[in-house]
């Protein structure tokens, strides 16, 4: 069981170049879920966010001091929500989270499907350059989930594991075996068989192993 923060918003200007973000989010107490998200929540750039797959995105609070520390000009505004989650909490983070785990949250029940990539967007939104490559390289990227069951969340409503994914890796597992140099194919192609991996992701991997044994590794 995980206390939650939901925090819903819509499209903005970056500062410097105002291309369209949605990573501007304020907290509410109650929300509805449907099958593409929270009503009322937006995505600018609906090829990289939003969609089945990345429904509802989580990022652990407890990172938050991490990013603090390491860019502490930037302290102010990291605080959750602000790095345009739906989500976030202090309880669980991506060694806790095995893909295709079954979540409910209110009515609503959601199923793990990938890591978040962090983009650039990050860096303008905070101005501090090299932010998104930190969050990257140290695996503090959070994760989205697909909506199994559209519903309600209500104040005080919990994030409770249903039916853990027992055989799947963790995120931060998957994360490490996706950053290695040279990955052992049979690992890599066990990912890519992960029941609940999302398709764009599982899509990438299969690629990246087609690249690998053209190259001979493994």
């Amino acid at each position: 069981m995980a206390h939650v923060s939901i925090f819903i918003g819509g499209i903005r200007p970056l500062p410097e170049s105002g291309r369209p973000t949605g990573m501007y989010k304020s907290q509410v107490s109650s929300a509805e879920v449907a099958r593409e998200g929270f009503i009322g929540d937006q995505q600018a750039d609906r090829r990289v966010h939003g969609g089945p797959d990345k429904a509802v995105h989580f990022y652990p609070a407890r990172h938050y001091e991490q990013l603090a520390a390491r860019f502490p000009e930037a302290r102010e505004s990291l605080r959750p929500g602000g790095l345009g989650e739906n989500l976030s909490s202090l309880e669980l983070d991506e060694r806790d989270i095995r893909i295709g785990d079954i979540w409910s949250l209110g009515t609503a029940r959601l199923q793990v499907s990938q890591p978040r990539t962090p983009c650039w967007k990050i860096d303008e939104r905070f101005s501090c350059e090299g932010m998104a490559a930190f969050i990257a390289e140290r695996l503090l990227t959070g994760w989205y989930w697909r909506v199994l069951e559209p519903g309600r969340v209500s104040p005080g409503d919990t994030l409770d594991l249903s039916t853990p994914a027992l055989d799947a890796p963790t995120l931060s597992e998957a994360m490490l075996l996706w950053q290695e140099h040279r990955p052992f194919l049979p690992d890599l192609e066990r990912l890519a068989q992960t029941p609940g991996l999302a398709v764009g992701w599982r899509d990438k991997i299969n690629q990246r192993l087609a690249w690998l044994r053209r190259a001979g590794a493994g």
